[in-house]
This record gives C-alpha cells, structure tokens and sequence, in this order.
C-alpha cells in the first residue's frame, strides 16, 4: 500500500535505573538520509541503529534521537567542564564589550550551553542496554510506519478520484476526436469552393485530403497510452513496493501526452480538456513528492 514519508513515532523502554527514550521523525527527502543523534555511550551502535532504520525506511529523511534517564546514581559522576565554561563566559564579555550589549550572564543560560556538564567515565554502553536501546528504536519505527502507512491511505484515496478524472477527460477527448477528420474536411471545402467556383471538385483528391487530415488528426495511440499509464499508475498504488520514483515517472509520460494531444488535436473543446488534464496531474504530482 501506498506510504507518506512523514511521519513520528516513539518508543520506551525501562531497565531498573535506566529509562531509554527513542524518537523518530521523517520528512520528505528523494532519498534515504538518517541524522542520529545519541548519547555519547552509544556512539560504538550509531551504524547498528542506521542499518535498523534503513530495514525499515526506504526514502524520506529521518532524525533518530535517543536519550537515557533515570535515577540519581546514574549522575554521580555529573562533572563540570570547566576549560569550556571558560572559554564560553570569556567569549560573552568579549561580545558585551565589543558591540556595548548590556545584560549580565545567567546562570541557567550557562547550564543550558552544549557539554558545559559531563558525565565523566561514561564508556561504551553494555550489551544488555543496547538491546533495550534496539526494542526502543524498534517501537518507533513501527509507530513510525504506521504513521506514515494512515497518511499514505488518505493521499491514496485522493489520487484515485484524480486519476478517475484523468481517464474520463481521455475518454471525452476520444469522442470528440473521432469528428475532427469530418470537420476538417468541410472546411477545406468551404474554403477551396469560392476559388473553383463552378468547377467540379475532384473527389479522389478530396479522399485523399481526407486521409492525409486524418492521419494528422489521429491521436488514438496518445489516448491508449495515457489509458495504459493510468492503469499502471493505479496498480503501483497498490503495490506493497517504494514506487514513489515511478509514479513521478508516470506523470511525466502523462505530461508528454496531453501536449502531444493537445498539438495534434487543434480543437479549442479538446485543448480545454488537456489544459484540465494538466492540472490534474499536477496536482497529483504534488501529492507524490510525498510518497515513499
């Protein structure tokens, strides 16, 4: 089914002092791009929670964040850092003196400063804490998911009723096709009969006229493709596979036939119904920038 590439999801998951917090959110992205960010004891797993993310995301970009609370013994190592303190505060007074910036530096506004605390001797987290790490990131992927498998049902439900449009359109246009040759024809011969006059009009050439007007005017080649690209377009919206890339695909081809149409045509009711046709599709093209 089809899927959004936007989406959030979080998981949880406790130890007996450890609470392990795992969010991620996706946006729209061509390809897949995952940001991680995580404490410093995990950094040895970043690669290991990449590879849990991309066997479960095929495209969209990811921010994966994961943060470890909980009780009072997992600080009592909480130190200061101090040389970086330093360097911040000195930076401050040399700001406040060169641009003449009033104010007075806050206590709370230094806490909040990137590893102004460190948790001295923090080393590579243990197996047993990786696991609940990987149950967490797992329960947001699938929170994740289904997310972006609700969002990806109502842009699905929306392109149905476009693609609906767009078969109708076709369909109005190979009617209206069928009377051009016809047309045509008995405007050559109001414009070629006030030149004769009285003369008799050869009608093997007329036939032949006739034939060359059609042959211009055909378009029912362009009309069976586009019928064959909105069926394919319809089946991919069922697939269980990524077909984000080929859908967009699709609408160029969509694209290039509605102008071929268009051009050959030369009827102002069946290049309204192309200008219609066009609109749609970019419409729909819209609502495909976020399909995975």
């Amino acid at each position: 089914m089809l899927s959004s590439m936007t989406g959030y999801g979080r998981g949880v998951y406790h130890s007996e002092n450890l609470e392990i917090n795992a969010e991620v959110r996706s946006v729209n992205n061509r390809f897949l791009d995952v940001v991680i960010k995580v404490p410093k004891s995990l950094l040895d797993y970043e690669q290991k929670i990449r590879e849990q993310v991309a066997h479960s995301i095929s495209r969209g970009r990811l921010n994966v964040w994961i943060t470890f609370s909980g009780g009072e013994e997992q600080f009592q190592n909480l130190a200061l850092n101090k040389p970086l303190l330093s360097a911040y505060t000195r930076l401050a007074k040399e700001i406040q003196k060169e641009f003449d910036i009033q104010g007075s530096l806050d206590i709370n506004r230094l806490f909040d400063l990137q590893d102004v605390l460190v948790l001295n001797g923090a080393g590579t987290a243990d197996e047993e804490t990786w696991k609940l790490v990987q149950k967490a990131v797992i329960e947001a992927l699938e929170q994740l998911s289904d997310m972006r498998a609700r969002e990806g049902a109502e842009l699905k439900k929306d392109i149905d009723k476009r693609i609906a449009l767009l078969d109708k359109a076709v369909t109005s246009i190979e009617k209206l096709a069928k009377s051009r040759p016809v047309e045509e024809l008995d405007k050559l011969r109001s414009r070629i009969q006030p030149l004769i006059k009285n003369e008799i009009v050869d009608a093997s050439r007329l036939e032949m006229e006739l034939a060359i007007i059609a042959d211009r005017l055909d378009i029912t080649e362009e009309c069976v493709r586009f019928h064959s690209h909105n069926k394919l377009f319809s089946e991919l919206l069922e697939s269980h596979e990524s077909s984000g890339r080929r859908l967009n695909f699709l609408l160029q081809e969509m694209n290039r036939e509605a102008n071929t149409i268009g051009s050959k045509a030369a009827s102002s009711e069946i290049s309204h119904l192309v200008v219609e046709i066009k609109e749609e599709i970019e419409r729909i093209r819209e609502q495909i920038q976020n399909v995975e």
